[in-house]
């Protein structure tokens, strides 16, 4: 392993580290974030491999966060997911133990009743930009367009209108 590797490496470890924080709702909610740094700043990703590493870990079974070790693998094979995780799952998964134990014993309490509340907007938010972000690419190709567009409106109109799970929506 040479050196920028290494360099590399660290960076992306504490890049997601940094996101892991940042990630209210989840790491999906981030996306727009790891666009910017992998494909953006670094060109470590192409925008269309960027897309494709996050829907085909999407697509598989399994838990959600697998799209960050697709990108980390992308990026720099095994340690490069292997750093992507351990800087994404470190942090919050620190912070989550500590905060649940503390809001369980202090539930009753209209404080953490509140933020709870107010966080509910941030997180869809959050995961809105994800949404537009994945879908830009597909939106700007005229080939594909409409389709796209038309596939976003099915999906909101399903989501607010039906209890259908989204787990459906994606593999279709």
């Amino acid at each position: 392993m040479t050196l920028a590797m290494h360099v590399d490496l660290f960076s992306l470890f504490l890049h997601f580290l940094t996101l892991s924080l940042l990630s209210i709702g989840g790491a999906i909610t981030t996306v727009p974030e790891m666009h910017r740094f992998l494909v953006d700043r670094q060109g470590w990703l192409t925008d269309e491999s960027f897309t494709a590493s996050i829907a085909l870990a999407q697509a598989a079974p399994g838990p959600n966060i697998l799209f960050v070790a697709v990108l980390g693998f992308n990026v720099a094979g095994l340690a490069g997911a292997a750093a992507a995780m351990a800087g994404i799952m470190l942090p919050s998964s620190v912070l989550t133990v500590t905060a649940t134990r503390w809001a369980r014993a202090h539930r009753a309490d209209i404080k953490v009743q509140a933020f709870s509340a107010g966080m509910m907007p941030l997180t869809l938010g959050l995961i809105v930009a994800t949404g537009w972000l994945l879908a830009a690419p597909f939106v700007r190709e005229e080939a594909h367009r409409w389709g796209a567009l038309a596939l976003v409106a099915t999906t909101v109109v399903l989501t607010l209108r039906t209890k259908l799970g989204l787990v459906w929506m994606v593999l279709a």
